[in-house]
């Protein structure tokens, strides 16, 4: 079978440590953890399976610091024009749910690839690429110049080549390697969004920052848990001599034993110093909400009541800063995004000017807790004093998530209004 370059490329062992870390994050959020290898041992001359308790907080902050930045939809501002054409993409494309995968494959994985194409009925779609079938290729500078996808199915291999200018279908089925399809690629490259790395050029999981609390966390309570049933159950102990019976009874629940007076019987046992454990879990719970940039508050791990809008801004700061920064990385790729589908709207005949375009842009919304009645009188106090406009009001408003919607809905009824005025008179 003749080797061709890709084949190459995926077999290097960049990829292989790379694919073989996002298989592992997989299996660990699917439930296999470290505890589960835990081996047995022997207490009191008996083998016991020890507890392997499983703690699955890392999906509960993974899904907060995603839901955090994507689960109110981004909006649209600029040019009428402009966003009301993307606006129709990004509904008939389901864009917001491309949205949602894309943060999340982001957050888990260090990465993700969405490739931009027009359909069968010539709707601009995107293409969610699982990081684990995803082999970019960067030359000796450093750029990004092609992207290999391989996955396997019945023991067949399956690979799509894309270049900037079009897309090469190969397969090794029957045990020979060849092409079985080649296409014009409108939309270019795949987008990569890429987070925070020190060491990686495709980012790194976010999980990987939290996974070694979360196993201590794990091996702390379910040793707790071993030491509690196995260690405080205690040995019955008696000093002195038994008046009546033969010895101690194998079973004291709901019995008795008759001793001389100066004769004593107790349970010997280990104490749990339940204050230790405490202390320790806490500590480590305490640590893990920090650096997953999760509020206490919103694990229930401390009370609230009556606050202002800054001090809810205080108790999120963490979970800003992260998500503001997950945002920058979502950006760099929406905005490549637009530059696809505006290429891909020219073969629709829809064009927009470099000025029209240049209006372009987003607004992420972070699910953060808002005192909004306190919102709403700031603005108001604002819009009556002229110190704002009517757009930047309606931007700001909590609930309000289409700006150039609302505007439109302002100006209609202000037509309807000048109407019945002008019957009036």
């Amino acid at each position: 079978m003749k080797t061709e370059w890709f084949i190459e490329e995926i077999n290097k062992p960049y990829h292989w440590q790379r694919v073989n870390e996002i298989l592992n994050i997989k299996e660990y959020l699917s439930g296999k953890h470290k505890i589960l290898n835990k081996p047995s041992y022997q207490y009191n001359g008996r083998t016991y399976e020890p507890r392997k308790i499983v703690l699955q907080y890392a999906k509960v902050i993974l899904d907060y610091g995603i839901g955090y930045v994507i689960s109110n939809p981004i909006t649209l501002t600029g040019d009428k024009k402009v966003t009301d054409e993307y606006k129709r993409v990004y509904k008939r494309g389901k864009y917001n749910s491309v949205d949602y995968d894309v943060m999340d494959k982001m957050s888990k994985y260090g990465f993700v690839a969405e490739y931009v194409y027009l359909d069968s009925d010539k709707q601009i779609k995107s293409k969610v690429i699982d990081p684990a079938d995803c082999y970019p290729v960067f030359d000796v500078r450093g750029d990004y110049v092609s992207l290999i996808e391989s996955w396997t199915v019945d023991n067949v291999t399956y690979y799509n080549i894309y270049f900037p200018e079009r897309v090469e279908q190969w397969t090794d089925e029957d045990g020979d390697l060849r092409k079985i399809g080649e296409f014009n690629n409108l939309g270019g490259l795949p987008i990569l969004y890429r987070n925070q790395s020190e060491i990686d050029v495709l980012g790194g999981s976010d999980l990987l920052d939290i996974l070694p609390i979360l196993d201590n966390m794990e091996d702390l309570i379910s040793k707790a848990t071993d030491a509690y049933y196995h260690h405080t159950t205690g040995i019955a102990v008696m000093k002195g001599q038994q008046l009546k019976g033969d010895g101690l009874p194998k079973d004291l629940v709901s019995g008795g034993i008759v001793i001389d007076h100066d004769a004593d019987f107790f349970f010997a046992q280990n104490k749990f110093d339940h204050q230790a454990f405490e202390a320790l879990y806490k500590t480590l719970t305490s640590a893990l909400l920090d650096i997953g940039h999760v509020p206490a508050v919103s694990m229930s791990k401390t009370d609230i009541s009556n606050l202002s809008e800054v001090s809810i801004r205080l108790l999120f700061n963490l979970a800003d800063m992260k998500g503001a920064q997950n945002a920058k990385f979502l950006r760099e790729g929406i905005e490549q995004r637009f530059d696809k589908i505006r290429r891909l709207l020219e073969y629709k005949n829809v064009t927009f000017t470099d000025d029209e375009y240049d209006t372009l842009g987003i607004v992420f919304h972070f699910a953060r807790p808002s005192n909004d009645k306190e919102i709403v009188d700031n603005i108001t106090a604002l819009r009556a004093a002229n110190l704002i406009s009517v757009e930047s009001a309606i931007e700001r408003s909590p609930y309000v998530t289409d700006v150039q919607g609302e505007l439109d809905k302002i100006a209609g009824d202000g037509k309807v209004i000048r109407r019945q005025f002008d019957k009036q008179t």
